[in-house]
């Protein structure tokens, strides 16, 4: 038995061109991003001379459009590239669903592949804390392709399709073993001695839905008292093209359990947390992957870079996360505060099509534009 293949199809207004895409979702491993591919059918004779071109353009929206008044703009918008896919130069090297979808779809069927630029960056969208927006805000990638006599005339809407894909960033394949740790300490005016706090998770990487465990451990070897512990998930978003940094808390618990820790005492205590987006609804700001409003809308992934690049050369918006516990010590102890970084990622997804596979009539066509997501974001 075959396993059936998903392909998303999206037609012209006019019916005379139809792309189709594997996937939406186009992976960066940091050393380089897999390039758009898909398949462009289109009518026989349509053509009459002209070229079929594909452009990738991102769209940085950083503010509501109800607010942009006396033509203050929230938003930039680039072209990344702009590609004659057909007639081309040489055969491309097909992928598995590409080599099926022309089998498949006859002799009008033209396969195409567009690079994105490895400087380009990762989708994500913030939550306005509103269910109806006009615009997403966030970096929103869109393929369109459509039929001209060069690549610099402007697509007419009826011969042009258009559909939201993402750039996106997995978890590596194995899971480094490494378990972050930091201590810190606080002493008090007038007073001698410290309470000192170690925090530890049991891995540097969690995949979106696992539960994250701080282990905590604190001496108290001063003569004031812990009343209580609070120990948070924060989400930390950078937008750079504003040079504008805050942060959200997306899981928290507090508890007095084991408290008052006394002059002293120690404690030796853990927290489960699963951040997960459905439960911060009502708050803005909050990086995701995707709408709220979908079902399967995770979080924003940490942004990863390349191995001995500088993490603040990122562009776009840069998200991280870290487990973030406070000590309550009374009115006049003030609080002692640990952050310690780890990464929240999803785990690389396994091949979905191999070509070992069988061909023909195993493939299931979706309509893209009745399609809230299937990996990815769908327009609206």
């Amino acid at each position: 038995m075959v396993n059936a293949v998903k392909v998303f199809k999206k037609t012209a207004p006019n019916g005379k061109i139809t792309v189709y895409l594997g996937r939406r979702d186009f992976v960066d491993n940091t050393v380089s991003t897999e390039p758009v591919d898909g398949v462009v059918v289109c009518e026989n004779d349509y053509l009459r001379g002209r070229k079929i071109f594909a452009t990738v353009t991102v769209t940085y929206r950083f503010g509501r459009e109800e607010d942009e008044v006396m033509g203050l703009h929230f938003s930039k918008e680039l072209q990344l590239t702009n590609q004659q896919i057909y007639p081309c130069n040489g055969t491309p090297e097909l992928t598995a669903v590409q080599d099926r979808l022309v089998k498949k779809l006859g002799g009008n069927a033209y396969p195409f592949a567009v690079t994105i630029p490895q400087s380009a960056p990762t989708s994500a969208q913030l939550h306005t804390g509103k269910e109806h927006s006009s615009k997403p805000l966030g970096i929103i990638y869109e393929l369109k392709v459509f039929v001209a006599d060069n690549g610099e005339d402007k697509p007419h809407k009826r011969n042009s399709v258009t559909l939201a894909v993402r750039k996106v960033q997995f978890a590596p394949l194995d899971r480094t073993k490494r378990q972050p740790s930091t201590m810190v300490s606080k002493g008090f005016a007038l007073s001698t001695g410290k309470i000192n706090m170690e925090v530890n998770l049991e891995r540097d990487v969690y995949y979106h839905g696992e539960t994250i465990i701080p282990m905590i451990g604190i001496s108290n070897c001063s003569r004031k008292t812990v009343k209580s512990i609070k120990c948070s998930i924060v989400q930390h978003v950078e937008l750079t093209m504003t040079n504008n940094h805050f942060t959200r808390e997306v899981a928290a618990l507090e508890s007095k359990e084991g408290c008052p820790i006394t002059p002293g005492a120690n404690l030796q205590k853990s927290f489960s947390l699963v951040p997960l987006a459905s439960t911060n609804q009502n708050k803005f700001g909050i990086a995701l992957d995707g709408k709220l409003k979908d079902s399967d809308a995770n979080l924003a992934s940490s942004t990863i870079a390349a191995e001995g690049a500088n993490p603040n050369d990122a562009t776009g918006i840069v998200v991280s996360y870290s487990a973030r516990v406070r000590l309550n010590c009374g009115a006049l102890g003030g609080e002692l505060m640990a952050d310690l970084p780890f990464k929240l990622l999803h785990p690389t997804p396994g091949s979905l099509i191999s070509k070992d596979k069988g061909e023909g009539d195993d493939i299931v066509f979706e309509d893209f534009a009745r399609l809230r997501r299937g990996m990815s974001v769908d327009q609206p």
